[in-house]
């Protein structure tokens, strides 16, 4: 009998990790490294260099089966590609043998990426936001031209968050259920009302210093566009910000004079932010239970189906529902 995919996933051996790096015709050197992924399973890959393959190095990324479909991921590394074309760094996916960027291993879909040396930032300085600024208004120019035909849509029509919320309804503690439901569906109901008058673009989604490095040789670089989806361009911007209240930091206005030098900022939109805050939060709840038959869920998140977890939650929907009553 053939193993489900997700169980091949939890036990990728470096056997099978190898055989595919080499069988898309790269040659490893048997050197293999995992690096920190939730989501994924992500490797760096020594490499012997070649003519057709130059490179020392690259990244494999095993992608969590049952979350995207292998055009979802098309999707992505196409967007990638586009952005490299118009000179922005990022990290863009190798074609493979079978002429796109996506092969598959027992139900498996894996990509591999180039390799970008550079370092995390610990701390963003004010003039990183004015540059991060310009990178992202150069984003969103070239994100605009056309929408992403596979990805998610963060929009009004899009009933996943309403389904996020039914399948948490079991599991958010009884005592606080009915206080986190009643913020929740203050919270989804206002960003359903803000999103109807907003444009979607393809935005990376996920925008924050962790999925930035700064690189010796080409600044900063943008990696992990896991989360890309059709949304408004706002949600770039919020988790890059020092904290909550920031729109009279120094930080948020170089920002926006970086990202003016190339388009309008879009400060209509600036009310989305403690909605899509919310969204973010009962989303990730929802994705720590979808993947609680992986057996490091309950090790990484051991307070989960807690009362104390819940009732933080709770209160951290609440504000942002009170907050919404003050505007």
């Amino acid at each position: 009998m053939k193993k489900p995919a997700n169980s091949n996933f939890y036990q990728l051996s470096p056997d099978a990790i190898l055989n595919c790096v080499e069988k898309n015709g790269f040659t490893p050197t048997g050197e293999i490294q995992q690096l920190n992924s939730y989501e994924n399973r992500v490797f760096n890959i020594k490499l012997e260099p070649s003519d057709a393959y130059p490179m020392t190095e690259l990244i494999a990324k095993f992608y969590r089966p049952g979350r995207w479909s292998r055009e979802t991921l098309l999707d992505e590394h196409a967007f990638e590609a586009e952005l490299k074309q118009e000179s922005l760094a990022v990290a863009t996916a190798y074609i493979l043998k079978n002429g796109t960027t996506v092969d598959e291993f027992d139900g498996i879909y894996f990509t591999f990426f180039e390799k970008i040396r550079g370092r995390l930032l610990q701390e963003l300085m004010p003039a990183h936001f004015k540059h991060m600024g310009r990178w992202l208004g150069q984003l969103h120019n070239i994100a605009e031209r056309a929408p992403a035909l596979h990805r998610p849509t963060l929009g009004p029509s899009n009933d996943h968050k309403w389904e996020v919320l039914d399948q948490l309804y079991d599991h958010v503690s009884p005592e606080v259920r009915g206080e986190y439901l009643d913020a929740a569906e203050l919270i989804f109901s206002r960003l359903d009302e803000l999103l109807a008058d907003t444009k979607l673009i393809r935005t990376h989604g996920d925008l924050h210093r962790g999925n930035i490095l700064e690189s010796p040789t080409e600044g900063f670089v943008v990696v992990d566009f896991d989360d890309f989806v059709n949304g408004p361009s706002i949600q770039d911007v919020w988790m890059l910000m020092p904290d909550t209240d920031f729109q009279d930091s120094d930080e948020f206005q170089e920002f926006v004079s970086g990202y003016e030098e190339l388009r309008h900022f879009p400060y209509h939109e600036l009310p989305l932010i403690p909605l899509l805050r919310g969204y973010r939060i009962i989303n990730y709840a929802a994705w720590i239970l979808n993947r609680w038959s992986d057996p490091s869920f309950p090790k990484i998140f051991p307070e989960f189906n807690t009362y104390k977890y819940w009732a933080e939650e709770t209160e951290s929907l609440n504000r942002i529902a009170r907050s919404l009553d003050q505007r």
